[in-house]
């Protein structure tokens, strides 16, 4: 089963700043769900060396379509520089579950 719908994850530097971002999307209704995962550990090159940072991840549930408008709405709500904007596709699952991301989001057409 192919689908239009995709996982986005997201780090943010604190909960505050995660549920603000998650709310956003979720006024706006570019996602139809937020996870927000606590206490993750994250390794990255940065500035040209190896740095490390406690985060915050959000897993976002939304269609493809929408993607360009999510990454421009958390850039605005987020206080990185350079915000990790990940898109994954969806390749299968429960059509109902499927078929409630698709009428929750804003944009129900392809």
């Amino acid at each position: 089963m192919k689908t239009n719908h995709i996982i986005i994850l997201v780090t943010a530097k604190n909960k505050k700043e995660a549920a603000a971002i998650a709310k956003g999307l979720l006024e706006a209704k570019l996602v139809a769900c937020a996870n927000i995962i606590d206490g993750v550990q994250s390794l990255f090159w940065w500035q040209g060396k190896i740095d490390s940072s406690k985060e915050v991840l959000l897993v976002l549930k939304t269609k493809k379509i929408l993607l360009n408008k999510v990454s421009v709405k958390v850039k605005s709500l987020h206080s990185y520089q350079i915000p990790e904007i990940i898109a994954l596709p969806i390749v299968g699952g429960s059509e109902d579950y499927l078929g409630w991301i698709s009428s929750s989001v804003a944009c129900h057409s392809e």
